[in-house]
């Protein structure tokens, strides 16, 4: 019963930092890198993809992506839906590639997108810490049941927090060296 709920608390925890990771992952640090592009979909022919399942997403140089669609006539729509998405980039089309440079970030800018990147550092820590407390509270229900024994639970309640510990210990160390990222120039 324990083991059970600690695996879980341990997998929920893992998932929290997935989630931190897919989000960090979007925050631009003015490098190419193609999973910029990973949450733009595009509408093929009714359906909606993400975009690296229609075209090959390069990196030609540290500033530079290109994406290449598998159809010509697809060109368009990819284009249409990199202008569209909230990245604020401009593709350029030459032939049947997109070029799409990335323009460098100002200071200003490199402050407000670590603000969002200890934002979303601190919702993924109180998502891990909710987790703990979840994971807590059914030990307690099943100390009060009499399933287990008190010092059965207490060690229980160390291992959640020993977790607990590891996980926010990880979050701040992505959180860390994405704003490294930011404030390379």
């Amino acid at each position: 019963m324990l083991k059970e709920i600690e695996k879980d608390a341990q997998q929920r925890m893992v998932k929290s930092e997935e989630t931190l990771k897919h989000e960090l992952a979007k925050i631009r640090t003015g490098r190419a890198h193609p999973s910029i592009l990973d949450h733009i979909h595009v509408d093929y022919y009714g359906s909606n993809l993400p975009i690296s399942q229609v075209a090959n997403i390069n990196v030609e140089d540290s500033r530079t992506l290109s994406v290449t669609p598998w159809e010509k006539s697809m060109v368009k729509v990819v284009e249409k839906a990199i202008i569209t998405s909230d990245l604020g980039l401009n593709p350029a089309v030459s032939g049947s590639v997109l070029r799409i440079p990335m323009p460098a970030l100002t200071e200003e800018r490199r402050r407000d997108l670590i603000r969002v990147v200890k934002n979303e550092g601190e919702g993924a820590k109180v998502a891990v810490r909710n987790i703990r407390r979840d994971a807590n509270a059914d030990i307690k229900s099943l100390l009060k049941e009499k399933s287990v024994s008190e010092d059965e639970a207490h060690g229980a309640e160390d291992r959640v927090q020993k977790l607990t510990d590891a996980h926010i210990a990880t979050i701040d160390s992505m959180v860390a060296i994405k704003e490294k990222e930011l404030m390379e120039i």
